[in-house]
């Protein structure tokens, strides 16, 4: 019978890795590695899909064969086979922290999106007053496209694992191939999404389902700008000209 400590073992090993160091790469406790490779206790989903990251290699293979049996190109993973780890940080009680992504940072997450040390290295933070469940990151946006959001707003996403999963009208934080990291409300269409900006000056885009790496669905934010009504007022002015400018142009084509 296969031992999914023993292949643990085997690959950390392999690599040269000490448990300390292994321990840092997946974001757990060394003893707690120590309690997988004994076989004291079982690794969670998340922390098997992290080492299946880390040593290229397949779930099914991982779980199922001998891994010290296999050549290397037995037990790696092919394109059709990996499977999206989400890299996060836990306090020192083993709570789930929010990872803060600021426009600094934003560059880089596009790159590093899945690597522990980058996230490790990202500002985070607790907050207990809020009762949430799951996995949830920050994003400072940029830009006045969601207005009345301003730029430097920073937007609490809570990670969404499916598109099946998204909902029309609502508003998202989303990393993708060609835009990098963009925060939009969102209408599901066919093997596409539709991104929305709240400021109608900027025309709605669509994004294929395939370019989204991931998604996170708005659900707090944090602003030191407070409402100032003379904005307000030069938003709406806005909206409104833009408005009269769209009837001229269908009155123009009739």
């Amino acid at each position: 019978m296969i031992k999914v400590n023993e292949n643990i073992r085997f690959l950390r090993k392999k690599k040269g890795w000490t448990q300390e160091m292994f321990s840092k790469k997946i974001g757990i406790k060394r003893s707690l590695v120590g309690a997988y490779e004994e076989g004291r206790s079982d690794p969670r989903l998340n922390n098997l899909l992290k080492m299946c990251e880390l040593f290229d290699i397949s779930l099914d293979n991982i779980l199922k064969k001998d891994v010290s049996s296999l050549s290397l190109k037995d037990y790696k993973k092919n394109d059709n086979q990996k499977l999206k780890v989400l890299s996060i940080t836990v306090d020192k009680i083993g709570n789930e922290n929010i990872e803060l992504i600021n426009q600094k940072a934003s560059a880089g997450y596009l790159n590093s999106y899945s690597d522990f040390e980058f996230i490790e290295q990202l500002p985070k933070f607790q907050l207990p007053f809020l009762n949430f469940s799951g996995t949830h990151r920050a994003f400072e946006i940029k830009g006045d496209s969601m207005l009345p959001l301003t730029s430097g707003t920073i937007v609490i996403g809570k990670y969404i694992e499916s598109l099946d999963y998204v909902k029309d009208g609502k508003n998202y934080i989303l990393l993708t191939k060609n835009d990098g990291i963009v925060y939009k409300r969102v209408e599901v269409l066919e093997n596409e999404l539709k991104l929305i900006s709240d400021n109608k000056i900027y025309e709605p885009y669509m994004v294929n389902n395939n370019d989204i790496i991931e998604i996170w669905q708005g659900i707090a934010f944090f602003s030191i700008d407070f409402p100032n009504p003379d904005n307000d007022l030069n938003f709406l002015k806005k909206h409104i000209n833009t408005l009269y400018s769209d009837i001229n142009d269908i009155k123009n084509k009739l």
